[in-house]
């Protein structure tokens, strides 16, 4: 594969291949919450928004990745309590909801808040994370931001080693408690990458 390019958003077409790729990334941390499969992906799908999502592509255009963030704006995966009915009637929804909320994170003013980074498992090894989150800080430059910021979770190490070579520091780390049965970890760190003034 040759060259890899980073665009932003996603064409109507692509919302099925997004949500898979995000569920595919992601999948133990949603599953309990959005599961099963197939209706987790229908939710993604309804939900992502192109705004907030920049893509790595092959020179062919296919989709090989996505980083997503969050503003004040938006975010890539957003929705609310009628999204969620939308898939899983009233009552699926209202527990839902209910659990989901563990996992909101607050946006602090001038910080953009990344949402995930996913690579889909044929394009893992080629650099594309580290492409996609220096995207990521590039967006945040654009839009005068002061820092970017992300949350990483314990169980995923290689992530968090990327985000540190990345000048990420980390700051705050918060315990799930008992819910860690529920998501597949156990605490989350927040890191943050201060843009140059």
């Amino acid at each position: 594969m040759s060259a890899i390019r980073i665009t932003s958003g996603f064409a109507e077409t692509e919302r099925a291949a997004v949500a898979a790729l995000y569920w595919e990334a992601f999948a133990r941390k949603l599953n309990f919450g959005l599961g099963p499969m197939t209706k987790g992906i229908a939710f993604l799908a309804r939900v992502a928004d192109p705004r907030f999502a920049l893509c790595a592509r092959s020179d062919t255009g296919a989709l090989l990745g996505i980083a997503g963030y969050k503003t004040s704006e938006g975010a890539l995966i957003g929705g609310g309590f009628s999204d969620l009915a939308a898939i899983y009637g009233l009552l699926g929804a209202t527990w839902r909801a209910a659990l989901l909320s563990v996992l909101e994170r607050n946006l602090e003013s001038g910080t953009l808040l990344m949402d995930g980074i996913c690579v889909s498992r044929e394009a893992r090894g080629m650099g594309l994370g580290t492409a996609l989150l220096r995207a990521i800080k590039d967006e945040a430059s654009a839009q005068n931001c002061d820092d970017v910021r992300l949350d990483v979770i314990d169980s995923n190490p290689r992530a968090k080693a990327l985000y540190e070579r990345e000048g990420f520091v980390t700051g705050k780390t918060q315990s799930l408690g008992p819910l860690k049965h529920l998501f597949g970890f156990s605490t989350a760190t927040e890191m943050r990458f201060i843009l140059s003034l």
